[in-house]
Formats: structure tokens, sequence, C-alpha cells
């Protein structure tokens, strides 16, 4: 299988390609929808960029992590990354420290699904081996909620 970074919006760069004919068409079969854009003109041959938008759920929790455990929680994270990068339906994730607040942090994830998540993930014996590297940082335990992406034109 293979991978591709998502972008702030939730676009995925797919391929690039270029053609001569004005007439090329790009197919892909997905369910996702595709944007298909010139992304430069060299030599009167036009390059294209093919950018799937997901259709993902973003996982989003605050953190707050006992005091004095920040750089311990943050070496069991980058550890922990691994699993739930491994995981079926995980398209990314990242951990942000905030500027104002010590020992708090946002986490996101983006999964295809809900149940990625809920079912896939939770139940798996991975989810274990993360509660067992991280959950013992959390004070208070954390609140985990899901959104979907709101279309604007």
């Amino acid at each position: 299988m293979i991978t591709y970074p998502i972008d702030s919006v939730g676009y995925k760069r797919i391929n690039s390609f270029s053609c001569f004919h004005p007439g090329a068409k790009a197919t892909w079969l997905s369910t996702a929808s595709i944007l298909v854009g010139a992304h430069g003109v060299r030599s009167r041959k036009l390059i294209f960029v093919i950018y799937l938008k997901i259709a993902m759920i973003l996982e989003a929790v605050i953190l707050k992590i006992k005091p004095n455990l920040d750089n311990e929680f943050e070496m069991a994270f980058q550890k922990a990354s691994a699993i739930i990068a491994s995981m079926d339906g995980y398209l990314s994730h990242e951990l942000h420290r905030c500027m104002e607040v010590k020992g708090k942090y946002l986490l996101l994830v983006r999964w295809d699904t809900l149940e990625a998540h809920t079912i896939g993930f939770r139940s798996s014996s991975q989810y274990q081996r993360w509660k067992q590297l991280l959950h013992h940082f959390y004070d208070p335990f954390p609140i985990v909620e899901h959104f979907e992406a709101v279309e604007i034109n």
C-alpha cells in the first residue's frame, strides 16, 4: 500500500502527469472526489497534479500531562506513534505542545472512518500497548472527540 502525506485541509497529492492533448483525462477509481489543476506550463506541455479530497475523521484530544513529566511523555509518545501509524484506517497524526500552558498538548489523528478508531484501534492488542506507554501521564484523563469536515466553497 502506498501512503501519501495529507495537507492541512485534507488533500492528498497522489500523482503528477503531463499531457500534450487538451482532451486528455485523468481517471482514478476511488470514492474520494478528485481535484485536478494545472500545476505548471513548460514548452506547451501542461503538467497536472492530482489531489484526492479525502473524506476523513479528525480525532482531537487535549492532553494534560502530570507536572514535570513533559520530556518523558514526549519520548513515550515517539514510541507510541509507531503503534498508531500501523493501524488499519490510520491516515496521519500530529502532536502539538501548547505555548502558553506547560504540560498541555493537542493530539490530532486522522482516520478514514470513525470505526477505524473506535472499534479497530481501541479493540486491538496494539491499543493495550498504547495505553501502557501513555495513559499514566494524563491528569485528568482526556476527552476524545471526533470531527468531520464542513464543505466551504
